[in-house]
């Protein structure tokens, strides 16, 4: 049957008051942005649909005006549920507008809860959100005054304590694959993720609603292996055919990021300043056969490093949009990997995570607290929301956050150290986060071990809060370090000078060292 459609003929079916689950993440990673387009579009022309419900479990857009951006109309949106708001600001400024219901969970869940949402569960049962500011005894994970209903509860079962995220009837899911067959069987072997695009479409005909497909081609009926099918047409209604879709909206077509032997350009991915002294020290945390993940920013430079050090083989990298074993991009790319091992669903890659199978994890920051606090998703009048940051920090073993001291410092490196010209404009360590999501107690609790890497000092988590364990050569405790604080961290009776080689650019020797 032919089930070709137009992309404003595709989002008439969809009404007002709907719920719509969109599929992909990041800027432009299988992200069906045709479509959200022609649904932005045909608010804006007609007033319809209104007072949506969208669901994303990942962020989607360019940092401007494409993916839900599209969708930033007032009246358009009666609620949003969403993983990452940080690359869509139009949508943010909504949201502080109290123009729509904003909450924001973590990626993770928001995966599991679309599957639990097309298996008709009443919702997730998960310990992922404690004590952070999804936790009910917190915010509850609402981003604005407009979000009043309470759409997660605190349950005790004997004596754990646990999240329960209720989950809501979807009507349509909007999602991407890379080709389909005339029955609708969707392929995604060109796509550098697959996310939850198969617990998107379930969940939308679980509840007698519809799924409507972008691809870049419909292929001749020609016999498709079964294992290659990942979406079936049979929970496909629509598909709208864009032949000139990009694998990202930064990048057309680059191979490396679907094949594990594809050549790409590696001085594409390079380090100086800040990212090269943090990402070096971070290096230092690795061992052999160790399952990492990686956060974006200063994060995204720890493989980086291990290439330079020949050290990747020893070692397995994974972010949370589902690649592993390959080199992560940077930027605004971050989400695809290079020579990829596998790309597994968000959902299969979650599993993992929140099971404790990763060793180390290197996350950024945004603020640190008296109490080892982390906050990366709200500060000031900007919010970023907290993607997979909660679901990866919960349950690894070894957390490493990574970061600048202070916000815009200014600094020289030499192989004497450093040389702090300005201290900075903003303090990054204050006495309470504006946010919690991290919660540094919880994690001291229960035995993490936890590390705060910046450009002029370490430090490490403790029952009591921070004890600062390495400085800087170069830099002065009081004046560079204290001075740029608004508590006072324990200081180490054995306080060392930061490794010299992040300094002088000489080799970590990462392979000689011994674990």
């Amino acid at each position: 049957m032919n089930k070709e459609i137009t992309a404003y003929a595709a989002v008439k079916l969809i009404q007002d008051n709907q719920t719509v689950c969109i599929g992909g993440g990041g800027a432009g990673h299988a992200v069906p942005d045709e479509i959200i387009k022609a649904l932005g579009a045909r608010f804006r022309k007609t007033g319809h649909p209104k007072n949506l419900t969208i669901l994303h479990p990942c962020g989607i857009g360019d940092s401007d005006k494409l993916g839900l951006n599209h969708l930033a109309q007032a009246g358009m949106l009666k609620r949003v549920i969403g993983g990452f708001y940080g690359n869509a600001p139009d949508m943010v400024t909504l949201a502080f507008e109290n123009l729509y219901e904003g909450y924001n969970f973590p990626q993770g869940v928001l995966s599991h809860l679309c599957r639990a949402i097309a298996s008709g569960e009443k919702g997730l049962l998960t310990k992922t959100g404690l004590h952070t500011f999804v936790d009910p005894r917190y915010e509850g994970g609402k981003v604005n005054e407009a979000a009043s209903e309470d759409l997660v509860d605190l349950v005790t079962i004997g004596d754990d304590e646990f999240l329960f995220y209720k989950t809501f009837p979807v009507d349509a899911a909007i999602i991407r694959g890379t080709s389909a067959d005339s029955n609708g069987n969707i392929l995604m072997d060109e796509e550098v993720g697959t996310f939850a695009m198969l617990s998107n479409a379930q969940a939308a005909k679980i509840n007698g609603g519809i799924v409507i497909a972008q691809v870049a081609r419909i292929e001749e009926p020609v016999q498709i292996p079964s294992s290659r099918i990942k979406i079936p047409g049979a929970f496909v209604d629509h598909l709208v055919v864009v032949p000139d879709q990009p694998m990202t909206y930064i990048t057309k077509n680059d191979p490396s990021l679907i094949y594990r032997d594809f050549e790409w350009d590696s001085g594409s991915l390079t380090l100086d300043g800040v990212k090269e002294i943090v990402a070096k020290r971070g290096a230092l945390e690795l061992f052999p056969g160790a399952f990492v993940n990686l956060g974006y920013g200063i994060s995204d430079g720890i493989p980086i490093v291990a290439r330079e050090e020949d050290y990747l083989d020893e070692i397995t990298f994974f972010i949370e949009q589902g690649p592993l074993g390959g080199i992560p991009t940077t930027g605004l790319n971050f989400g695809a990997m290079h020579n990829p091992t596998a790309i597994l669903d968000d959902g299969y890659q979650f599993d993992f995570f929140h099971g404790g199978g990763l060793d180390i994890a290197y996350l950024g920051f945004a603020q640190v607290d008296r109490l080892g606090n982390v906050n990366s998703s709200r500060f000031g009048n900007r919010m970023t929301g907290c993607g997979g940051f909660i679901d990866i920090s919960q349950h690894s073993k070894k957390v490493v956050f990574c970061g600048s001291f202070a916000v815009k410092g200014e600094f020289d490196f030499s192989g004497d150290g450093i040389n702090i010209i300005n201290h900075g404009k903003y303090k990054k360590f204050v006495n309470d986060v504006d946010q919690v999501t991290f919660n540094g107690r919880y994690a001291a609790e229960s035995g993490k071990e936890v590390l705060y890497l910046t450009e002029r000092c370490v430090f490490q988590l403790t029952n009591g809060g921070l004890l600062l364990t390495e400085i800087a050569p170069g830099a002065d405790l009081e004046n560079d370090i204290l001075a740029m604080m608004d508590f006072d961290p324990e200081i180490s009776r054995n306080l060392k000078q930061m490794d010299a080689r992040l300094f002088n650019g000489a080799k970590l020797n990462l392979k000689e060292i011994a674990f």
